[in-house]
């Protein structure tokens, strides 16, 4: 098996792996174990390295595919090209304008559900979390159909 090969596959099962564990896993344990501020604040300082290390990761699998020419090569690339752009989306423009609404909201303890600015921020957290939900599907889809 060429380097490329095995590169392209561990890149998948860790971003694929990464994500999951990230939203399935560690995202809710955070928010059982501590208030929604603190909890809020937690995940807030991780995000950012969540996204690079899902950008980092579809770069190298897409650069190791092509190098692979595997046999899926169209549909995997197609996979990994939407993944990517939905990763520097949220790392690019969901996330900054949500870290800013958070900011400026004093808390999401006490500020009304009705608050403009926490409508705003559930409307990003909601795209964010579709789109984090597309990029594990499509990193399920590649660990196990191709």
């Amino acid at each position: 098996m060429q380097i490329s090969t095995i590169l392209y596959r561990l890149s998948i099962a860790l971003w694929f792996g990464g994500a999951s564990l990230f939203t399935f896993v560690l995202t809710p344990a955070i928010f059982r174990s501590y208030n929604r501020d603190v909890a809020g604040g937690i995940v807030g300082v991780l995000f950012p390295g969540y996204f690079r290390w899902g950008l980092a990761c579809g770069v190298v699998a897409l650069v190791s595919l092509f190098i692979a020419r595997g046999r899926h090569l169209p549909a995997s690339a197609t996979i990994i090209a939407l993944m990517l752009a939905i990763t520097a989306v949220q790392a690019f423009v969901i996330e900054p304008k949500a870290a800013e609404l958070k900011r400026e909201i004093p808390s999401f303890e006490t500020t009304p559900p009705d608050h403009p600015l926490r409508a705003q921020f559930r409307k990003l957290h909601g795209i964010s979390a579709v789109g984090n939900l597309g990029v594990i599907g499509g990193g399920l889809v590649l660990v196990v159909l191709f």
